[in-house]
């Protein structure tokens, strides 16, 4: 975070709005380790289409060579693509970028979902599961990640300056299959899906929004209601879930802050040890998006916790507003693959969060 504190320094950014996100910074929950694309590194910042499509190619590129590797997937049997960024949707779109770079064959049917923000990574599985209702012994990547660089706001709207402190780096993709032969060696089975959008509602339909400040800079707002409108998202589509905590072994409630986070413990009467996955994914990676709750999942397999027969709950929330929640079943008792996020490290974690972290300039 002192590199972050520089890279202000350097920007001359007006010292208010510094000020502002060094605070929030000290706040976040985060750790020295969370990543930027090298676009926001440089000096000026390149916040260009360029700099986002090579940022882009980073994350899709190697989050897609993994899981094909670790699956021993050859990449002309993937029968349905499906890429979300929320803000980031170029010309030729992200989905065809992976199709190209693998050489996916012609008749795959890609999809490229934008603007549906953090719960973008449960949508694309929901409908990645209606496709594979439809079309029989097929195979579906699905790959979430979010682009930062061209997104970078250099304004001094606070409401705006949030998305500079909380969002990071990140991506993840997920193989799913209505194949027979793959039922056995299947880490999971998809049981529910609920999506719940809130829309229709002004405030929660303004909570996170895209728009220009006073000086035509273009950034993303958060607005301060925006734990109520999750917190009313969340209850609804609660009830559509029915009995909740006696059912679950294992939570990955999305790490969009630490107050999200915290907010959702008390809103669910969670304990500790429940969102130790969503506290140090926040903490090691930052909130990576649409892709975070795969980095907590994938905490809870290094750990050694994911049993077979364990149901977990993922929980999203995006721009909208929207509240998506997945729930999936273990089918294997070591779930751990050579290409999970944590198994360099998971034995340094859990560790203890400071209330503020003093950031010191370098």
């Amino acid at each position: 975070m002192a590199f972050y504190h520089e890279r202000l320094h350097l920007e001359n950014i007006h010292p208010d709005a510094t000020l502002f996100q060094l605070k929030i910074l000290e706040k976040s929950g985060f750790g020295e380790q969370t990543g930027i694309p090298e676009s926001l590194a440089r000096t000026p910042i390149q916040n260009r289409v360029s700099s986002s499509t090579e940022e882009a190619s980073t994350i899709l590129f190697q989050v897609v060579s993994n899981l094909l590797k670790t699956t021993d997937t050859n990449p002309k049997a993937i029968d349905v693509l499906i890429c979300n960024s929320s803000m980031f949707a170029p010309t030729p779109s992200l989905s065809s970028m992976v199709v190209r770079k693998f050489r996916m064959r012609s008749n795959i049917k890609t999809f490229n979902l934008s603007g549906m923000g953090c719960s973008a990574g449960i949508i694309s599985v929901g409908l990645a599961r209606d496709l594979l209702k439809v079309y029989p012994g097929c195979l579906a990547l699905v790959v979430s990640t979010e682009m930062l660089g061209l997104n970078w706001y250099t304004g001094e709207n606070k409401s705006m300056l949030l998305t500079n402190c909380l969002f990071r780096m990140g991506g993840a993709a997920i193989l799913m299959s209505n194949r027979k032969k793959d039922k056995g060696t299947s880490k999971y089975e998809l049981q529910h899906l609920v999506r719940t959008h809130r829309g229709k509602d002004g405030d929660s339909y303004s909570c996170v929004f895209q728009d220009v400040d006073e000086d035509k800079k273009v950034g993303v707002s958060i607005s301060k209601e925006i734990l109520q409108v999750a917190g009313g998202a969340l209850k609804a589509n609660v009830a559509s879930l029915g009995p909740m905590k006696r059912a679950f072994q294992h939570f990955c409630i999305h790490a969009g802050g630490k107050a999200v986070i915290q907010a959702i413990q008390k809103n669910l009467k969670l304990n500790d040890e429940d969102v130790e996955p969503s506290k140090m994914t926040l903490y090691r990676f930052g909130n990576t998006s649409s892709s975070s709750i795969w980095y907590e999942l994938s905490y809870v397999e290094a750990k050694g916790k994911m049993q077979k027969g364990d149901h977990v709950w993922q929980i999203a929330f995006g721009s909208g507003f929207k509240c998506c929640s997945a729930v999936w079943k273990c089918n294997q008792s070591r779930v751990i693959t050579r290409d999970n996020a944590w198994v360099d490290d998971i034995h340094l974690y859990p560790v203890a969060i400071p209330a503020t972290a003093k950031i010191s300039e370098r």
